[in-house]
């Protein structure tokens, strides 16, 4: 049970930093189409993509004595659910992201993003899901974290908060993806999380299809010049990421989940220095890194609370 509780920390580790890169791409897109536009094409993208994995996850999967599909029902309302909360919170992710200045740094969407760390704990409270103590704690240190990592620099200078609509935004997102979160520690343990997660981008790109033409006006050329972007989101951040999201959030505590997850927001720090090594890292960027690994590292000490039974 420890031996996978580790694997599964390992999955959704690699989940954050599928996000935090992404964090880029998204920024980059804004350039080119509306955020109705990039989610859209994105999620068509990523349900395409792992329909086409399907069968040969399968082949592989099957392998396993202890693999099941799961009821249709299950699929079918889970992937609705996680498709119909994935996309309330992706859009209002990325409209926060497309009116941020040109100039504010895309870790600043990444910290209130990653704020769902400190939400889904107090959400647990509500549906019968409490926290060990070194969860709170860790929630804590992580927010904390955040803010160095992503807010200080700018504190420091002069600039303060400088919340406005964009701000906002994002903090609804974080409490879509505190939702989504708890979605899917309801239906992991259900059914098979391939499925679950093709359903949903189905599901987010048919909501996301009229908004686009409604509120927008896409351009083929214009999307063909965002391909990189788009593919990147749909391919790697969607069909990937939030698969493995799903997968590997069977049996964690969504709290701990959550945690993990939330080192998309010093990922994507790390990825912009990576693309731009002459601007460096700052000591209050390298504290808020340190205090946030140090939170994630804390959390795997809490007592894990028995998940739901899976389906033999």
């Amino acid at each position: 049970m420890k031996l996978r509780s580790l694997k599964n920390s390992l999955l959704l580790l690699l989940t954050a930093l599928i996000w935090g890169t992404a964090f880029v791409a998204q920024k980059d897109g804004m350039a080119y189409v509306g955020p109705f536009t990039f989610n859209c094409i994105r999620s068509f993208i990523g349900a395409l993509t792992l329909l086409a994995a399907l069968p040969l996850l399968d082949r592989v999967r099957s392998r396993e004595h202890t693999f099941e599909k799961g009821s249709r029902r299950d699929i079918l309302l889970g992937g609705a659910l996680c498709g119909v909360v994935l996309f309330a919170a992706s859009s209002l992710q990325q409209y926060g992201i497309a009116l941020q200045d040109a100039a504010t740094n895309v870790g600043k969407a990444g910290f209130i993003t990653a704020c769902y760390c400190a939400l889904v704990p107090v959400a647990g409270l509500f549906i019968g899901k409490r926290s060990p103590l070194l969860v709170w704690v860790g929630a804590a240190v992580a927010v904390a974290g955040f803010f160095f990592l992503c807010l200080m620099d700018g504190v420091m200078a002069g600039q303060g908060l400088g919340l406005g609509m964009s701000d906002l935004l994002l903090m609804l997102c974080a409490v879509g993806f505190t939702a989504h979160i708890l979605v899917i520690d309801r239906f992991s343990p259900l059914a098979d999380g391939v499925r679950i997660s093709c359903v949903q981008f189905f599901v987010c790109g048919l909501l996301g299809l009229p908004c686009m033409f409604l509120f927008e006006a896409p351009v083929l050329a214009d999307i063909l010049d965002c391909a990189i972007p788009i593919l990147y989101g749909g391919v790697m951040s969607s069909g990937v990421a939030y698969t493995l999201q799903i997968v590997a959030q069977k049996g964690v505590h969504p709290a701990v989940a959550s945690l993990l997850l939330s080192l998309e927001s010093v990922f994507s720090v790390l990825a912009g220095y990576a693309l731009h090594p002459e601007a460096g890292l700052t000591r209050w960027e390298l504290l808020g890194c340190a205090l946030v690994f140090a939170a994630v590292l804390l959390v795997q000490l809490a007592p894990q609370s028995p998940g739901r039974p899976e389906k033999e």
